[in-house]
């Protein structure tokens, strides 16, 4: 099985993407160790400011000698430069907010999941016309499940993961699932700031535990 197939099929059975952005690196490494014990396996740091880089760094090589099974990808890729640093520095998939078909050959060049964003049918069409074997909704917030439920039956079999607004309710994950994704991108609903900020770390953890068992319920 090649990386790419690995974690399209964790965040599968996970159900979910956990991601999130803080500028202190030891934050970054303690709020991913947090989720990792709570039994996350498949997680997006984001490109969300200076230090994203060498935080991603930094996490790498934690993970080799505490999440041997984790797979660490980047999110909010928006150009090539961007990709082949990240990717330069391990990345396990690239997530974007937008639709760079440049940044999915980077991807495709080295067997790596690309996940783009998209917002319109034609978007869709158009991550599909490059091999977006999941794409994500978002805006999810402003998207809606039904606008899922309505544009589904256009594109029989596509994975999708809407991010950006899914809210850690049994009611918001269950109406995404039976809208047809295959997974909830959870950011700052799950990994707040007052959770970074406040490092409440025990909250996290309860609050991630929370969210799996109410996502594999909902699945």
């Amino acid at each position: 099985m090649t990386k790419k197939e690995q974690v399209l099929d964790s965040i599968i059975a996970q159900g979910m993407l956990p991601l999130f952005f803080y500028e202190d690196a030891q934050v970054s490494i303690d709020v991913t160790r947090t989720l990792y014990k709570a039994g996350v396996r498949v997680f997006e740091y984001t490109n969300r400011g200076p230090k994203a880089l060498d935080n991603y760094i930094e996490l790498k090589k934690i993970q080799k000698l505490e999440w041997p099974d984790l797979h660490l990808g980047i999110g909010t890729i928006k150009s090539v430069e961007e990709a082949e640093a990240f990717i330069g520095a391990g990345a396990d998939f690239i997530v974007s907010p937008i639709i760079n078909p440049e940044v999915g050959k980077i991807a495709a060049k080295h067997k790596l999941l690309w996940i783009p964003g998209c917002m319109t049918p034609t978007e869709i069409y158009t991550a599909q016309q490059h091999n977006a074997s999941l794409i994500k909704l978002f805006p999810a917030g402003t998207l809606k499940p039904d606008f899922l439920s309505a544009i589904r039956e256009l594109f029989p079999g596509q994975l999708f993961i809407p991010t950006g607004g899914v809210d850690t309710t049994k009611e918001s994950i269950l109406a995404w699932f039976r809208a047809g994704v295959c997974a909830v991108g959870m950011g700052s609903k799950l990994i707040s700031k007052k959770v970074l900020d406040e490092k409440l770390y025990d909250q996290l953890h309860h609050d991630t535990l929370l969210v799996s068992e109410i996502i594999q319920s909902c699945k």
